[in-house]
């Protein structure tokens, strides 16, 4: 994998760290991982 620097609003960095406290993903990184693969599904890859 490739380590990348992103910027993310409060509030976004808020919602991932509710989603790993309820256990539905094991770390941030793996709950970004997910958003941007479902992103790639629906806008790019469906072509």
């Amino acid at each position: 994998m490739q380590l990348i620097t992103v910027h993310l609003p409060k509030s976004y960095i808020e919602g991932l760290e509710e989603l790993v406290k309820e256990q539905i993903y094991p770390n941030r990184s793996e709950a970004i991982r997910v958003a941007v693969r479902d992103m790639l599904k629906a806008e790019l890859w469906k072509k």
